[in-house]
């Protein structure tokens, strides 16, 4: 029945890789997957197990209670992706992303490209490096008209978002998943892959900076003539903000799972929003808005209304059913056959064991295959504890991986439907800028772990 079960999680997988061609979304294959392979499992009666990560064995357990923990994991990471995507839409709901705008003033294209490259970094590490990339490719078709220069930043801006989301613990579902599930915590998470992160953002950066699309000055395009629509834009962006950033925090002080701090941001963001909304003030421009949803203005049911569901559901399924291969011990028989049959790369530890090798093809991976699914793999894969530096360079590897090509990550897909990137430009013109960083990034991750080693 083992085979079975491969069979379909594969063909489940190539249908997800393949959802363009095949012109479905990825989340019904991934529900179906998910769905088919718990009831082969319940038919079957095949063994369960759970993974005693401290004594590195398969302890037998029923379905009923595998599924349900599983559920229960995979809920803590829905919870809190719905909590900050609600976040983010009440910040758009005023406007408050207009606020960024503001802040360019140069006309230099060389000095536009690191002005969007560290706005990317920065906002991706706050809000996600999909969002941060709307919000940037949004403001970028306001600034520059030119489209062939502007497909020139938006390859870098995916390059940034991409870095900037992999070193936060908010700035990516897979780092996102790896806190939540206490692989790493926040703290040791920034301090080890912050830096590889900036390499790989800054060496492609100053690369293209040499390149004659970002030579010489845009001419007088910067568009001034959409203001905020609300006055309280800038406030809710840094409210907003902020409350986002305040969850790890809360986590460390309270030790409580970071879903509750998001809740309780979220009921702390909603509540100014619609002391905001009821002002008159508010929405003096919102004219042919959808804002006015149902017979009310509530800014909380508006932006609810606008949250990405699907992407939710494609998590539910991909999660589910690779914990349906974990409860069968197949990762974890994976993992030892890794262990076993791996040379010495030179190190001691097992997280360094197989890092070097099995995790840079993890993320030159996850440019072709969805990174979620990788790391949730991963993670059921390697026994290793908490703040290995395994865990690091997964989180690394698969949210930077992706650059490389356009179809790798979240943010190349949505840039690449908001400015009709083609793929084979993409593919000619910044993967390999991507491939130089990741690897950057990689080689200055070891260098790094080895003087932590070393003293």
């Amino acid at each position: 029945m083992e085979t079975i079960i491969i069979i379909v999680f594969i063909v489940g997988y190539l249908a997800i890789t393949m959802e363009h061609n095949l012109k479905i979304d990825k989340l019904i294959p991934a529900l179906a997957m998910m769905a088919i392979l718990w009831a082969i499992i319940a038919l079957t009666h095949m063994d369960v197990f759970e993974v005693n990560t401290a004594l590195k064995e398969l302890e037998p357990t029923h379905i009923d209670e595998i599924l349900l923990h599983h559920l229960g994991k995979t809920a803590e990471i829905l919870v809190f992706l719905l909590g900050a995507m609600t976040i983010v839409e009440i910040i758009d709901y005023f406007d408050g992303f207009a606020t960024i705008k503001g802040y360019i003033k140069t006309r230099s294209k060389r000095k536009l490209l690191w002005l969007f490259s560290i706005l990317a970094f920065v906002l991706s590490a706050i809000i996600d490096n999909l969002t941060a990339t709307i919000v940037l490719v949004t403001i970028l078709q306001k600034v520059i008209r030119d489209r062939e220069v502007r497909l020139w930043f938006a390859g870098l801006i995916i390059i940034a978002a991409n870095a900037g989301g992999a070193w936060s613990p908010i700035g990516d579902v897979t780092t996102t998943m790896l806190w939540i599930g206490n692989k790493v915590t926040a703290p040791l998470l920034v301090e080890h892959v912050l830096i590889p992160s900036i390499v790989c953002m800054v060496v492609p950066v100053l690369l293209a900076s040499r390149f004659k699309a970002f030579s010489g000055n845009i001419s007088d395009e910067l568009d001034s003539e959409e203001d905020s629509k609300s006055k309280f834009g800038s406030i809710m962006l840094y409210l907003g903000l902020g409350a986002i950033v305040f969850v790890p925090f809360f986590k460390t002080i309270t030790h409580l799972p970071p879903y509750v701090g998001m809740m309780l941001s979220l009921a702390v963001v909603a509540t100014f929003a619609e002391i905001y909304s009821s002002s008159k003030f508010s929405l003096s421009a919102v004219d042919g808005d959808d804002h006015d949803t149902v017979g009310h203005h509530s800014p909380v049911h508006a932006s609810l209304s606008k949250i990405e569901l699907p992407s939710i559901l494609f998590f539910l399924g991909i999660l589910l059913a690779v914990a349906a291969l974990e409860s069968l011990g197949m990762l974890f028989h994976f993992a030892e056959s890794l262990e076993s049959n791996l040379p010495m790369l030179g190190t001691e530890s097992e997280g360094e064991l197989v890092s070097d090798l099995v995790v840079l093809i993890l993320g030159v991976g996850s440019a072709v295959i969805d990174n979620v699914p990788l790391v949730a793999a991963s993670m059921g894969m390697f026994s290793v504890p908490i703040d290995d530096p395994v865990w690091h360079f997964i989180a690394y590897s698969a949210g930077t991986g992706g650059s490389m090509l356009i179809i790798g990550s979240a943010a190349g897909v949505v840039a690449m439907g908001m400015e009709k990137i083609d793929f084979f430009w993409y593919l000619k013109k910044i993967a390999w800028l991507a491939f130089v960083g990741f690897m950057s990034g990689a080689v200055v991750f070891g260098l790094l772990r080895n003087l932590v080693l070393d003293a």
